[in-house]
């Protein structure tokens, strides 16, 4: 099968599509025949090997998994002995953390595994696990109910997306923080308000909030400190690819210890029941994917560069069974 390897660290052009061996289902797994991935700012991290603390669990003089991506959308072609939930032909989603990069990979049934959405594509599937799993896990880390004045800042992006639907679902009122173009887009998803970042600055317009997410690593508590209302939190989800998440786990305990105005920084819960949660949303129109732009897997190292960018909306897919080769297409308003 064709897959797309890397076999040291370093930047996009380390990537290499390869032929290699298909992988074979173990009795709890089932094998995926991926039509859609993507590539998220997880595979780029795993990718370059920094900060080099991180290479303790990728592999220290190399990478470890040699096939990247996580998301998936695809057809079951085989079944292990043990599966009772799946068939072959199923269509499913999910997240299986490394070799989605390929044309085929192996999936555990009680994994994040489960059946596509009614009449969702497969690359709407595809980029619908890792944004949101993350968004939800930083959500629930505090209290948001009706009334409560959350901000998203990088709404648009994936997790911030992700963030500004499911925030809804809890009667927050929600300012989306992002870029001209995608005002609009925001709204969409259930903003109450929108700001331009590249007109105004939300922590000098003197609203406070109960919840500051920045759901892009771009902000800091020091300078989103005033615009928290007593007892309000500020929540960080870049997770140990930034330099300074040392430091936000420091603040964590400490402003857990002071009280007041506090800091999360809270591990994602990858679980299966938020992947059927989500697909129970997709089903009940009260979530959709946000799709950027889709590549072909034999550009990978063109879709890695655009991800890199950091002005990505929402989320960048990976066709990997192809229906025009070589094609690069803008989502635009479905993004």
């Amino acid at each position: 099968m064709r897959a797309v390897v890397h076999d040291k660290y370093g930047p996009p052009t380390v990537l290499r599509l390869e032929d290699v061996e298909r992988p074979v289902p173990k009795d709890n797994q089932v094998l995926v025949k991926v039509h859609a991935t993507t590539v998220n700012r997880s595979d780029c991290g795993w990718r370059t090997g920094k900060p080099f603390f991180a290479r303790f669990f990728t592999g220290v003089r190399r990478p470890k998994h040699r096939i990247l991506g996580g998301e998936f959308a695809g057809e079951i072609a085989a079944v292990g002995n043990s599966i009772t939930e799946f068939k072959v032909g199923d269509r499913v989603f999910g997240d299986c953390g490394f070799g989605t990069h390929a044309e085929f990979v192996c999936a555990r049934q009680e994994g994040l595994l489960a059946h596509q959405p009614a009449g969702m594509t497969f690359a709407e599937a595809a980029a619908v696990c890792d944004g949101a799993i993350i968004a939800n896990s930083c959500l629930t880390s505090v209290e948001l109910r009706g009334g409560s004045r959350l901000v998203v800042y990088g709404a648009s992006g994936s997790i911030g997306s992700a963030a500004v639907q499911l925030a809804r679902l809890s009667g927050a009122e929600i300012t989306a923080v992002c870029n001209t173009k995608n005002l609009e887009l925001v709204k969409s998803l259930g903003a109450d308000h929108v700001i331009d970042y590249t007109q105004e600055d939300f922590t000098k317009n003197g609203e406070q909030y109960d919840v500051i997410f920045d759901a892009v690593g771009k902000h800091s508590f020091r300078r989103c400190r005033r615009s928290l209302k007593s007892g309000g939190t500020y929540i960080e989800t870049d997770l140990g690819f930034m330099w300074h998440a040392p430091l936000l786990a420091l603040l964590t305990r400490l402003t857990s210890l002071i009280g007041g105005k506090r800091v999360r920084f809270p591990l994602p819960k990858y679980t299966k029941e938020t992947v059927i949660l989500l697909k129970e949303l997709i089903e009940t129109g009260k979530y959709r994917a946000v799709i950027d732009r889709s590549y072909s897997l034999d550009q990978i190292v063109e879709a890695t560069t655009y991800v890199e960018t950091g002005q990505k909306t929402g989320n960048v897919v990976i066709t990997v069974i192809e229906t025009a080769p070589n094609a690069v297409t803008d989502e635009g308003k479905n993004a």
